[in-house]
Parts: C-alpha cells; structure tokens; sequence
C-alpha cells in the first residue's frame, strides 16, 4: 500500500533546498507544527537536529532528513498482534462517529476472512442511528455472519450474545463494534467499562482480547484528544488510521506514541473493502519526513 503524505512533500522541498542555518531550522519547527507533530515533540527533534549539526559541521540537509526519520521512528511502535487459530479472538472497536469505524471493521472482517478466519460481527453501537443498519449492510455484502439486536438495547447484552453464538458456530474471530459518542465523558466511560466487564465475565483470554482506536488522520489534533480520552476510559491496545491520502499529515500518530506508547495496528487509505494494511513503519516514516 502506498503511503503518501502532505507534510512529507512540505520536508522533502525543505531537505533538499536549504542550507543549513537557523533559518532552516526555523522553517523546519514551523512545518513540524503544521504537521500535527506539536509543540513539545517539534521542540525535541529540532533540538536533537541542532546539537547534531554543532557536533558534525559535515551533516547536510539530506543527513539531517535521515537523522530526522531515525528520532521519530522511536514513537513509532508496529503492533505484534495477530489471530490465534483455534482460540477465541475478539476485537472492540472504538472510535468517535464519523472516522470510518464501521468502515475499518468492514475492511477487517474481509481481510481476516479472505485469510481463512471464520469471523462474526457484533452490531454493539446501538445508541447511533441507523449504526446497526450500516454494518449489517457491510455484512450481508461481504457474506459475514452478525449478531445484532435493534439500536437502543443494550450494548454489553449484544456482545454477550455475540461471544455465546461465536461459540457455537466455531468462529475464531469477534469484531465489536461500540458507541462513538456519548451524551458526556462521564457516560462514555460508564459504557465502555461495562462492555469490558461483560467480555472479560464471558472468559476471553486477556492476551486474545485487545481494543483498538480508530483515528481520522485529517483530524490532527483532535485525534490526539480522543486518544487520551479513551485510553483513560478503557486502556487501549492499539490505533487503526482512517483516510491516510495526500491531504494528510500523519504528524498526529507520533504524538500519541509519544504519549500512550501504543502500536500501531492498520492503515486505511480509501473508502474500498481491501483498502487496509498492517502498518509498515519504515514505509510511513519514509512518506512523512520526505524520502520516499
């Protein structure tokens, strides 16, 4: 999969125009922060580059762009995780309305199907309307099974049901989908707490049962926030970035593996079924610093 990236080409024309000056280093600092890097993490890296280019007056731009990847590449975290055969796997999927979580769950239903995993669906957003409909569509397309109850009932009893009938029909692998939006903080907590509760009483082992967070990756900063805000309700296992094309900056995955150390699960690129990949961290930090 083909990775691209606006902040990317901002680096690549910086790299292989400029002299190295504190003129460049200041153009650098503000391409960073435009690039959803932040403040804090824009401060280290064009600190690590400075002391590096007063140590080694040899280092040009290009060695400075490689030294660049090399510093990042530490918040970068690939994910271990895979499918264990013959053992029951389930997969929350969390994220706010709007960034494609119905969508990645599509695509990763497909992806593990197409690799032989007899997977179920559980339709566990039920606050959101027409939530359930949605991936009930995605799932008569792609011919996977689901269970689902009508939107309103109870989130915890769905994927109760949903883990039961797993059983029964031998299947390896669980997607839950779960509310992207609640009426507070508060609630959202409260819900999220209770599904967890629900699936470690139904005895999912620990190792099998992991909870990604999907993230649009145009929404910068605000990706951050929601990071934080649901890894506090229930700590999470990994991210899963939405809509990576050319208008996005991608600075945003570094600031959360900064702060969460989380891996980084898939990458999604368009709006097609086969339109997901394990994330390859040499490949995206080649597209993000400009080297690709």
């Amino acid at each position: 999969m083909a990775f691209f990236s606006k902040l990317g080409s901002k680096l690549k024309s910086l790299f292989t125009s400029r002299v190295i000056d504190d003129e460049f280093f200041d153009n650098l600092e503000d391409t960073l922060i435009e690039g959803d890097l932040g403040a804090r993490l824009t401060d280290e890296v064009i600190s690590e580059l400075k002391n590096a280019s007063r140590k080694d007056k040899s280092l040009d731009a290009e060695k400075l762009q490689v030294m660049m990847k090399e510093i990042l590449s530490k918040y970068l975290v690939p994910s271990t995780w895979s499918v264990e055969k013959g053992k029951e796997n389930l997969v929350l999927v969390l994220g706010v309305n709007g960034v494609g979580k119905t969508t990645t769950i599509a695509k990763m239903a497909k992806m593990y199907s197409k690799e032989g995993y007899k997977v179920l669906l559980a339709a566990a957003d039920t606050f959101r309307a027409a939530a359930v409909e949605q991936i009930d569509i995605h799932a008569e397309r792609l011919g996977i099974r689901i269970v689902k109850q009508k939107t309103g009932s109870d989130p915890g009893a769905v994927i109760f049901d949903a883990i039961t009938s797993a059983r029964s029909h031998g299947e390896d692998l669980i997607i839950c989908d779960s509310a992207g939006r609640m009426h507070n903080k508060e609630n959202l907590m409260k819900e999220l707490k209770k599904i967890d509760k629900v699936i470690k009483a139904k005895g999912i082992d620990e190792k099998n049962y992991k909870k990604f967070l999907v993230i649009d990756a145009t929404t910068g900063q605000n990706g951050v926030s929601q990071a934080l805000l649901f890894n506090e309700a229930l700590p999470l296992d990994g991210i899963i970035l939405t809509k990576y094309d050319s208008l996005s900056k991608g600075g945003a995955l570094l600031q959360i593996g900064k702060m969460l150390s989380l891996p980084i699960v898939f990458i999604c690129t368009g709006e097609g079924y086969d339109d997901i990949a394990p994330f390859d961290r040499d490949e995206f930090l080649n597209a993000l610093v400009g080297l690709k």
